[in-house]
């Protein structure tokens, strides 16, 4: 069950990635251009971006030229068994495919690609490559190389051409975080123009392209949130924006990981959205509760976040032991509510505030709190050095009763030296969860002391939002 830990992380200073941008299939989420009949190459060009998934079993579209009709266009997907797939369709020719038999399931890491096309060499598998984090990709369920100086569809442009990211013709299937798009017209470039090995962690991770364009290229970084699809190549190939708006732009990128859901835990009735930051649960019923939880791990530091309850009555907000998570499959019919049930603390602590009640390991700690109701947004603060967390609602802690956080005026306490997760139980209710990039409007704005994260409520001094450059440095 991937988690992100302390390991998962790369040295500071270097090139850092301000923004991303985050694309929702079911509001049809995508980029779109007329792509100009002027191309430098279509035989020779290069694809290079950095993604993270939020769901398997599911296609992640994140390129597609689409040339005359939908027979004729080139396209690069995840697909739904998780395979990394390019397509050069043409009618009536044989496809040329690449399917590689790796699959990619990790929804809590970023991944970077790059795809290089170039159809005058001789040998066939040096026509198209790719590469994954720096490495080149040789093992395929399915390839059928171009031919020899092949033009492709995937480069060429004009005619009845439209361009998409985020999106493939007739289907809109794609839930991911999508940075550093570059695209190349005329050179095919390998990992090393766009990236680096840490030399601390080993980690792959982005460095600065120096190079050129052509004059189909474009380099896509979303740090415009009022024209998030500006290409900043110096070529002026900008995107027309469809549905996405100033909150789909995130700071979770390759240089700062930020805790989202952790989708891969088997919860039923479990709806997951908006870069898995948002969870409807559609259960009904007096066993019906469900929990699920955080994918960033801690087992030191201090960390904040909030969250907001929408559409329901049942909520349930906290912090596990990682390994209920890890461990515990949820079934349909099982009541699970954080802190409060035997099975949300069968390998160590478990803490919820349900409705009135805070619990821990089936105790109550507190009863007659003011119960959480919808558009309330919860705050939560987590000491780990000492043991304590702290509980708090639309801008008032719990214990001190006051909007000044008082690091006396402790929820309860819980056994150091093990790593936590945040946990968010509900039935029938969603919650929309802010780790430092909401999914939901914020009206004030406040960040932590290292100046990430975009909360409502002012963050408690010495408390940091859950990424991976605060886990490296605090955690």
């Amino acid at each position: 069950m991937p988690l992100i830990l302390p390991s998962n992380t790369i040295s500071a200073g270097g090139y850092e990635v301000d923004n991303s941008l985050r694309f929702e299939s079911s509001s049809t989420d995508h980029l779109s251009r007329s792509k100009s009949s002027s191309e430098t190459s279509t035989t020779i060009g290069t694809f290079s971006f950095w993604v993270k998934r939020c769901e398997t079993g599911a296609t992640t579209s994140i390129y597609s030229n689409e040339v005359e009709n939908g027979n004729n266009r080139g396209l690069i997907v995840i697909t739904n068994t998780d395979n990394f797939y390019i397509n050069n369709s043409i009618t009536g020719q044989s496809d040329r495919v690449l399917s590689t038999t790796q699959l990619f399931t990790d929804l809590s890491a970023w991944s970077h690609f790059v795809v290089a096309f170039d159809t005058n060499q001789g040998t066939a598998s040096n026509r198209v490559k790719i590469y994954h984090n720096g490495n080149q990709i040789t093992t395929f369920g399915t390839a059928v190389y171009p031919n020899q100086s092949e033009n492709l569809k995937i480069l060429e442009g004009g005619q009845t051409n439209k361009e998409l990211v985020g999106k493939i013709y007739g289907a809109d299937n794609s839930r991911m975080y999508l940075a550093e798009f570059h695209h190349i017209d005329g050179q095919a470039l390998t990992p090393t123009d766009f990236g680096e090995f840490d030399e601390n962690s080993g980690i792959w991770k982005p460095i600065e392209y120096s190079g050129t364009y052509g004059n189909n290229g474009f380099y896509l970084d979303f740090e415009n949130s009022g024209s998030l699809g500006a290409d900043v190549s110096g070529n002026g190939n900008n995107f027309t924006v469809n549905n996405l708006t100033s909150i789909d732009q995130t700071t979770d990128t390759p240089t700062n990981n930020f805790c989202t859901f952790n989708s891969l835990v088997n919860v039923p009735y479990t709806t997951f959205s908006q870069g898995n930051t948002f969870v409807d649960l559609t259960s009904t019923g007096s066993s019906s509760h469900h929990t699920n939880y955080g994918n960033i791990a801690f087992s030191s530091g201090k960390w904040y976040w909030e969250a907001k309850a929408l559409g329901g009555t049942k909520y349930t907000i906290g912090l596990s032991d990682a390994n209920n998570q890890s461990n515990y499959q949820q079934v349909a019919g099982t009541n699970l509510i954080v802190g409060n049930h035997a099975n949300s603390y069968v390998s160590g602590d478990a803490i919820g505030w349900y409705s009135t009640t805070l619990y821990k390991n089936g105790s109550t700690i507190a009863s007659s709190l003011s119960g959480i109701v919808t558009n309330d947004i919860m705050m939560v603060a987590v000491d780990c050095d000492n043991g304590k967390i702290y509980f708090g609602k639309n801008g008032t802690w719990r214990v001190a009763n006051s909007t000044t956080f008082d690091s006396t005026q402790n929820d309860t306490t819980f056994t150091t030296g093990e790593f936590y997760v945040s946990a968010f139980s509900n039935e029938d209710c969603d919650w929309s969860v802010n780790w430092g990039n909401p999914a939901y409007s914020i009206s004030s704005g406040n960040s932590d002391g290292n100046g990430y994260g975009n909360f409502e409520y002012s963050v408690p001094e010495n408390y940091y939002s859950l990424n991976v450059k605060n886990l490296a440095e605090f955690g």
